[in-house]
């Protein structure tokens, strides 16, 4: 009986924290389609010979690109396989 708890313990704590890997990445990718196009209207407002706002587009999606990697599991299945043995 001991062991079924602990290994439903075990499932739920691994279950919570992909939920908030998920919404941090969704909340981040949320942000960035919400900035982004700001950045660009306000870019084209105020200097439209200068186009920066690919500066902080490129930075971000970089960033967002790396968050993918690590919410989605990218070559992640050695570290399950090393932590269950």
């Amino acid at each position: 009986m001991e062991t079924y708890t602990n290994n439903e313990d075990v499932a739920y704590r691994k279950a919570a924290r992909r939920v908030k890997e998920l919404k941090g990445f969704y909340g981040n990718l949320t942000s960035y389609c919400l900035v982004i196009p700001f950045l660009l209207i306000l870019n084209l407002l105020t200097s439209p010979e200068h186009l920066w706002f690919y500066w902080p587009m490129l930075g971000w999606g970089i960033g967002i690109a790396a968050h993918v990697v690590n919410v989605f599991g990218i070559g992640k299945d050695w570290e399950e396989k090393k932590s269950e043995s």
